[in-house]
């Protein structure tokens, strides 16, 4: 009789987690974020013209030299493998895929071979999804943008307000750095005319 009872005391404690566990926190959790956080909560998706261009939360691969270019991604801005490359700052790949980015960047944007390039375009994030680049990384490519774009001065201007007009401060002015989201920098290039 005590292995039926504690068989039925152990049923009730699963049953008890699972209900627990497998149903009322997470509709708690999903709950509580749709009401305090529902655009993150679903993705962040814009939509323009009723059609869902992108999330501001996951970066894009952009090849056109009209818009700006994001930070290298390892898994090629693919959300289910997210994740780095876990190659370590002593590997020679790691070095010489550092090298040719930068050889890269600076052919593709038409820069001095002597010009700072920011790490965050050199290194691919650890998630390989990061949307921000650094305000400096920005102006790396307005050039480039601005002649491929036929931009004249004034639009040239309006470039580099928007530049600054969509920089992010650290969080609380205190927690890591200056920073752009590229998805919405490129969807604000094309409101410049």
């Amino acid at each position: 009789m005590t292995i039926i009872k504690y068989s039925v005391i152990s049923i009730k404690i699963l049953l008890f987690f699972i209900l627990l566990t497998g149903i009322i926190y997470p509709l708690t959790v999903t709950g509580i974020a749709q009401i305090l956080f529902k655009e993150k909560a679903n993705g962040s998706i814009v939509i323009i013209d009723g059609k869902e261009r992108g999330s501001i939360l996951i970066g894009q691969q952009s090849d056109s030299l009209r818009y700006f270019s994001p930070r290298p991604s390892h898994i090629s801005y693919n959300p289910l493998p997210s994740g780095g490359s876990n190659i370590g700052l002593t590997n020679n790949k790691l070095r010489t895929q550092i090298i040719d980015r930068k050889k890269r960047l600076i052919g593709y944007y038409g820069l001095n071979p002597n010009t700072v390039v920011p790490s965050e375009m050199l290194f691919s994030s650890a998630s390989g999804l990061d949307p921000h680049i650094p305000p400096e990384a920005a102006l790396l490519q307005t050039d480039r943008i601005s002649e491929n774009r036929k931009f004249s001065e004034e639009q040239r201007k309006e470039l580099a307000e928007l530049i600054s007009k969509l920089t992010e401060e650290p969080e609380f002015h205190l927690f890591g750095q200056r920073r752009i989201n590229v998805f919405l920098l490129n969807l604000g290039i094309d409101t410049i005319r």
